[in-house]
């Protein structure tokens, strides 16, 4: 094998030219990654290009993915310990291309140690600056915004890395589409007011306003993930929030106990399987607040409630919260969105929507976002 001696090291912060994805904290050296779909971009020539990660994790291990000039070109796990990843060789050294080296792996909130971080890059080529792009889109979500069920053959059930993705999702789809940079902010089986199992703690709007501060332990708290995260330094054009899947599910499951207090939390069902009016309103509540949460952090925002791709049995109160909270706020740039439910020809893994769900619903929300934007 012939080795490149002309390559050069540079640190995330020595890079001259490079776009960041996804909440951070960019005074960290190395660079966290802490949610699906963030990373690092970057215009670059040369012959090679190589990158140092730094990866650990108790029982998650993290994958993450490459894409050069909007190709997908790898995804990988990632084994713990400090690791150099090629991402192209003897390339035509004149020719700059664009590379976005990016975690595919959610926030993991059951796995304290996991973490990946970028060290730095290696190459024998110039970096040239990364352009903005016309829009920044935020998606908020569960597992389908995680992507979970985009890899793997239809009737994989196990819950592994393997099966989340950043890298073929409706977000992703959308963003590409439109030409948008976007951020994910996701956890799987987490809702609106609860998670699938009742447990409020379980609530994605609670953490909104961190980095990313369902990501625990100490090592993600020194990475900055419970810092309050700076909008004002990214405001998006459009928020996409698509949960109430998981709020949906806990209407069929056990109720849930607070270990320490003995508190009972449970979304109801009447004799007859209706839904229960108390816990409807409950969930209609919480929909208003996080929608006037949103609007606070992002004054200027289009906001799309976007929902149903396993499922319609919470679309009234979803569209009801939405019409109250515009109401009551005046707000004109607050919406919902139907999207299409995934059926037995789109399913993917762990039943979860598939590939072809996905470019179902970015199809629908592309074209909406276009006549908003």
């Amino acid at each position: 094998m012939n080795i490149n001696t002309g390559l050069k090291n540079y640190s995330v912060k020595e890079l001259p030219h490079c776009k960041i994805h996804g909440r951070t904290d960019t005074s960290q050296d190395p660079l966290p990654l802490f949610w699906t779909g963030s990373g690092l971009e970057v215009n670059v020539s040369g012959t090679e290009l190589w990158i140092e990660v730094e990866v650990d994790f108790d029982y998650h291990e993290p994958w993450a993915a490459c894409r050069i000039d909007g190709a997908l070109m790898s995804r990988q796990m990632l084994l713990p310990g400090r690791h150099k990843l090629c991402l192209f060789r003897n390339m035509s050294p004149e020719a700059v291309k664009n590379v976005c080296f990016f975690r595919e792996l959610q926030a993991m909130s059951e796995d304290n140690a996991c973490h990946l971080l970028i060290c730095g890059l290696q190459t024998d080529g110039e970096f040239f600056p990364v352009p903005e792009r016309p829009y920044k889109l935020e998606f908020i979500g569960d597992s389908i915004t995680s992507g979970e069920g985009t890899y793997g053959a239809v009737g994989d059930q196990p819950w592994i890395p393997m099966f989340m993705s950043a890298s073929r999702h409706y977000a992703a789809m959308t963003a590409q589409a439109l030409n948008a940079d976007f951020r994910l902010i996701s956890q799987g089986g987490w809702g609106v007011v609860c998670g699938w199992d009742n447990d409020p703690r379980h609530a994605l709007p609670a953490y909104y306003t961190q980095i990313c501060g369902l990501a625990q332990g100490e090592t993600n708290e020194a990475l900055g993930a419970q810092k309050p995260n700076p909008f004002k330094e990214w405001q998006p054009d459009a928020i996409i929030v698509n949960l109430g899947t998981n709020d949906n599910g806990a209407f069929d499951q056990p109720q849930w106990k607070d270990p320490v207090t003995g508190e009972i939390f449970q979304n109801r069902r009447n004799p007859d399987g209706s839904l229960e009016r108390g816990s409807v309103e409950r969930f209609e509540q919480g929909v208003i607040r996080f929608l006037k949460l949103l609007r606070s952090c992002n004054p200027n925002a289009r906001i799309i409630w976007a929902y149903g791709m396993l499922g319609y049995e919470l679309t009234l109160p979803i569209a009801h919260g939405v019409e109250t909270f515009c109401r009551e706020d005046q707000d004109t740039k607050t919406t919902f969105l139907q999207l299409p439910n995934t059926t037995a020809d789109t399913i993917g893994a762990r039943f979860h929507p598939g590939v072809k769900a996905h470019e179902r619903a970015a199809g629908i929300l592309t074209e909406y976002l276009r006549s908003i934007l």
